[in-house]
């Protein structure tokens, strides 16, 4: 700085110098200068802060993970169809089949797939019982498998015997075969499920020649030859000897076969040497016992009808599913 410029005398303004009045009804600002006005401070929120994401700088908490929760299963309350205290009751089984809805096999592997309905109640033990009077349904894949059981109809040859095979004899189921299906338009063709299941639904002797029902559907054996069967069967029967009005009327009342009394039989001449038969039970060889009882001899047995089913022309060796709007 220049030496002359610092002995210069300043001059003055000639502003008037301001005087502040002070109000004697105001309250001195404390730390700050009587009689003047200071702005009111404006409050500024704090900055929030900002967490250290530096995980070597950030506090290390170790936590221990809880045990997941444990789930409670519902608690399942069994439904058991009524009557079902050993001892009480009937089997369903037994039930099922009295009914008709299917054979004591049928209801016993219904009853394993629970396809058995007790009341509303599915039933899926084997022996379980129930009130006789208890409603009995079953499931439609029950039902689905009765439809798709099948029945034959047979013209059964001498020969051949019904049940099982004897030494030397050949059963009638052999015949099954397709090459001796009589089909019609309105019957399915064969089919080697069939045979599964498939069993003779009464007997017809190895000498004896006519209408055979083979079947998978229990219900239609029950019918057949349950206990209490009420299809009755005809035979046509040449024979042998003489027979006087007394024979005849023993032949259609009055014979016992080991020691229980047969059931009435409609018996009537159709010729010289034919008879027709028509019975309501079927006992082993009933028919050639009870003529060799009256003193005749059979020489030929032929079965035309079951039911409602006739033999028709069906030709001998030959077989046939039953038809829809056939019923016994």
């Amino acid at each position: 700085m220049c030496p002359a410029m610092t002995e210069r005398p300043r001059k003055p303004l000639g502003l008037p110098e301001k005087v502040v009045e002070a109000n004697p009804k105001r309250k001195p600002i404390r730390g700050g200068v009587a009689g003047v006005r200071r702005k009111p401070a404006v409050e500024v929120e704090p900055a929030p802060t900002v967490p250290n994401k530096d995980w070597r700088t950030r506090p290390q908490t170790v936590t221990t993970p809880k045990p997941p929760a444990r789930k409670i299963p519902p608690k399942v309350v069994s439904k058991t169809p009524p009557a079902t205290v050993a001892g009480a009751g009937v089997r369903v089984s037994k039930l099922m089949a009295e009914r008709g809805l299917c054979s004591r096999r049928e209801a016993d592997a219904f009853i394993e797939r629970g396809w058995v309905f007790v009341d509303g109640v599915r039933v899926a033990e084997l022996g379980t019982r129930a009130d006789p009077a208890a409603a009995i349904t079953l499931d439609k894949a029950a039902q689905a498998s009765q439809q798709r059981q099948m029945t034959i109809v047979l013209h059964k040859p001498v020969g051949y015997v019904s049940g099982q095979p004897e030494p030397g004899c050949i059963p009638a189921i052999k015949l099954i075969l397709p090459e001796n299906q009589h089909s019609t338009p309105d019957t399915p063709r064969f089919q080697p499920a069939h045979l599964k299941g498939l069993a003779p639904a009464g007997r017809l002797d190895i000498d004896s020649t006519g209408l055979l029902v083979l079947t998978q559907d229990g219900r239609v054996a029950r019918q057949l030859i349950g206990e209490d069967s009420q299809v009755d069967k005809e035979y046509l029967v040449r024979v042998e000897g003489t027979l006087d009005e007394r024979g005849l009327a023993l032949l259609r009342h009055g014979l016992s076969l080991d020691g229980k009394q047969l059931k009435p039989a409609q018996v009537e001449w159709l010729n010289d040497d034919q008879l027709r038969f028509v019975l309501n039970e079927g006992r082993k060889r009933q028919i050639r016992r009870m003529c060799e009882l009256v003193g005749l001899r059979v020489v030929g047995l032929k079965r035309v009808r079951m039911g409602k089913v006739r033999l028709g022309d069906l030709p001998l060796g030959k077989w046939r599913y039953l038809r829809d709007s056939e019923k016994f």
